[in-house]
């Protein structure tokens, strides 16, 4: 039996005579329906086989109201009680061929289209025909009974594909068979595991190398090793449930490391105004505090002019911090400018309380409060930002970092997971002038957000996650949008119009209008994982030939000039500028 979800409790091919009596939930697609005068049968299949449904207007007249608009492929949501088929009514032939579900309650989860060829086992369609619809030859039986044993399936996807927007640039491979076309290297295999879902294959992984050409850092590299997952009739608590038993199962096998499940869990916002950043580390306290209000009273003439121009004072509380020498204090502005932000306020507590070149501006009353706002005492030291939200996050969050271990309050031997639930669906681009995707637009929103999609965007939250693991990102994903117009209205608020769409996603678009469940995933950077927890801090040293910050491969020389000869069979001419320059260095 495969595991249950919050959508359905068994699954399509789960069920026989000793079921017979159980209320259940199951969800699929309709691979067959037929009225017999009043009574309507809805065959509801997934990968893992067929369950004959029965909707009587005499048991539940709503349910059977709705089951007579159903056509084929719609994908449904069906709970009832499973009685067995009356006699001469058994199909031997079915695993589920001796019960039918006496269905209650029925969902439209979402609508197909007429599908171009029959999806059965024996299709006489023409394999171009196949190819081009390949979801829908993929729902066929015989294409998957090799893997039905698994709960999950392990599919290869390809590594030549189209170019499509997802955040990073991409690696571009120039077709020599079609001049002036190029292949683009996977950033992920995001469309390719919804097309999976889409096809019925329920539940997928792959451990998959991705290709980003972004700037790097310790915690990057332009290749690297991703563990992908994606499900289908799930929702976010299934896709996490199901990473946490993942990742407490390897931490067990290779570290001997018990992880308490569930993993603790915080809201986006809650992350970036406690911790400054959507990463949190978790290993200690010294939480960032917003004091707008307060610092708006005092007499302090830099933090009233921020607040005027519509910027925040926030800080935190080293505990013990006073020990630190005036010279690591005044090392802290410009560090902190590195990220933005123009100075560093402070405050030591001694046993008369506050000092320092802030103090003065506060009142009697205004240091008590202040002070009960931070829990701070004897020997602590506050820290100040006063600008821009953005700037005072960041500036805060590596400040919150460089102090904590200063003063040793990181445990490096400990392990803190959490999870960051609630993230924006959407940032607003200043430069451009224009929405863009907090992580990729084929996330879902919040379905009690739809209705700001257009009128307040800003504040439209999203079906996504992301599991943290000492303050780096170990893997993020989401729910994905899987009704066709709901992804157009998320184009359209992005400036992809219809046109754009069908160009960059047009085979995505096809899908989805054929019946898609509901599915969502994750993707774990596998790398990234071994770094942390093996406890090394730079991600070159898990990977056998890495690139260095500059993407160059030291070792082979890579990248490197081609001659012309392949130039020309690729039909590509280098900028004047370039060629001078390689010629420079022969």
């Amino acid at each position: 039996m495969s595991k249950p979800t919050t959508m359905r409790t068994h699954t399509c091919g789960d069920l026989g005579i000793s079921d017979v009596g159980a209320t259940v939930t199951l969800c699929g697609w309709v691979a067959n329906f037929r009225d017999h005068g009043g009574l309507i049968f809805v065959d509801l299949r997934d990968r893992y086989g067929l369950t004959q449904c029965v909707f009587d207007p005499a048991i539940a007249p709503e349910a059977h109201t709705v089951a007579e608009r159903v056509r084929s492929e719609w994908v449904l949501q069906v709970s009832g009680r499973i009685r067995p088929r009356p006699e001469g009514m058994i199909n031997p032939k079915m695993t589920t061929g001796a019960i039918e579900i006496e269905a209650t309650t029925l969902a439209v989860l979402n609508q197909s289209l007429t599908p171009p060829f029959e999806i059965s086992a024996e299709s006489d369609a023409g394999e171009d025909l196949r190819l081009k619809y390949r979801y829908l030859d993929l729902r066929r039986p015989p294409m998957r009974d090799f893997y039905d044993r698994e709960g999950f399936i392990d599919v290869e996807t390809p590594f030549l594909t189209k170019s499509t927007p997802e955040g990073a640039r991409d690696f571009l491979v120039p077709s020599r068979v079609n001049p002036g076309m190029f292949f683009a290297l996977p950033q992920s295999p995001q469309l390719f595991k919804q097309i999976l879902m889409i096809s019925g294959f329920d539940r997928y992984y792959q451990i998959v190398r991705c290709m980003r050409d972004e700037d790097l850092r310790a915690d990057r590299q332009p290749e690297f090793t991703q563990l992908d997952v994606e499900m289908a009739c799930v929702t976010a608590e299934d896709v996490i449930a199901t990473t946490e038993r993942m990742i407490a199962h390897v931490a067990k096998a290779a570290l001997d490391l018990d992880v308490p499940l569930p993993m603790p869990r915080m809201t986006y916002d809650e992350a970036m105004l406690r911790y400054g950043k959507d990463a949190p580390d978790t290993r200690f306290e010294m939480l960032i505090r917003d004091v707008t209000a307060l610092a708006d009273e005092t007499d302090f003439r830099v933090f009233k002019q921020v607040i005027q121009a519509g910027g925040v004072v926030r800080g935190l509380c080293a505990k013990g911090g006073a020990r630190l020498t005036r010279k690591e204090i005044d090392d802290l502005t410009p560090f902190a400018a590195t990220f933005g932000a123009k100075g560093v306020a402070w405050m030591k507590i001694d046993a008369t309380g506050p000092t320092g070149p802030i103090a003065k501006f506060f009142n009697d009353d205004q240091r008590r409060r202040l002070l009960a706002e931070f829990d701070a005492g004897e020997n602590d030291l506050l820290l100040f930002v006063a600008d821009t939200i953005p700037v005072t996050c960041r500036s805060l969050a590596e400040i919150r970092l460089n102090v904590g271990r200063k003063l040793g309050l990181v445990d490096e031997a400990k392990f803190a997971f959490t999870w960051v639930v609630d993230f924006p669906m959407f940032d607003y681009d200043e430069q451009e002038k224009r929405y863009v995707s907090m992580h990729h637009p084929f996330t879902s929103p919040r379905d009690e957000d739809l209705d700001r999609l257009e009128s307040d965007p800003l504040k439209v939250r999203a079906k996504a996650y992301d599991v943290v693991l000492n303050g780096t990102e170990l893997g993020g994903g989401s729910i994905r949008i899987h009704r066709t117009d709901v992804q157009q209205r998320v184009f359209n608020l992005l400036g992809i119009q219809e046109a754009d769409a069908r160009v960059k996603f047009g085979f995505l678009l096809d899908a989805l209008a054929y019946g898609a469940p509901p599915h969502g995933g994750i993707a774990l950077g596998m790398d990234r994982c071994v770094m942390l927890l093996l406890g090394l801090k730079n991600i070159r040293d898990t990977i056998a030939f890495p690139k260095t910050q500059k993407a160059v491969c030291l070792m082979t020389n890579a990248p490197g000039p081609v001659d012309d000869r392949q130039l020309q069979e690729l039909s590509i001419r280098l900028a004047p500028e370039v060629k001078a320059a390689q010629n420079a260095q022969k």
